[in-house]
């Protein structure tokens, strides 16, 4: 890691780690877990904060696939019906927002997300459930720091 990096103030750092972890959670590339280590690894004493920040910031990007879903259902030209997968959507229908646990899964998290705003399933609890999910996810990661 570049020296430079753990002379940043942790504000800056905690501003990275938010849009780092908005970013993965969108259909753009990114790993917001390798950043969030290469902090932890750096500043241990933030693991409370920086934790919280990188859930908040992967539940909105988690919520804005779930919005562009939310938005493909209402454009007549555009039926995502053929681009997601009628087995996946009645899967996630039958189950409801509880899968959106699930939600932090590489590649499958952002196809959820984005089927539960098409379903239309309810946002608080969409929320709750991507925020649960996302929290342990990078709980699960932190788990060296905490020992």
């Amino acid at each position: 890691m570049p020296d430079w990096l753990g002379q940043l103030p942790t504000e800056y750092g905690l501003v990275g780690i938010f849009l780092s972890a908005l970013l993965s959670a969108t259909v753009l590339p990114g790993n917001s877990e390798l950043v969030v280590a290469g902090w932890l690894y750096l500043h241990p004493a933030s693991l409370w904060p920086t934790l919280l920040v990188a859930t908040l910031g992967n539940t909105l990007g988690g919520l804005s696939s779930y919005a562009l879903g939310w938005k493909l259902r209402a454009l007549p030209v555009l039926d995502a019906r053929q681009r997601l997968s009628p087995r996946a959507l009645a899967w996630l229908a039958r189950r409801g927002s509880i899968m959106l646990v699930l939600s932090w899964v590489p590649l499958v998290g952002d196809a959820l997300c984005l089927a539960a705003g098409w379903l239309r399933l309810p946002l608080p609890a969409s929320a709750l459930w991507m925020l649960l999910g996302k929290g342990l996810r990078y709980l699960a990661l932190a788990l060296p720091f905490l020992l």
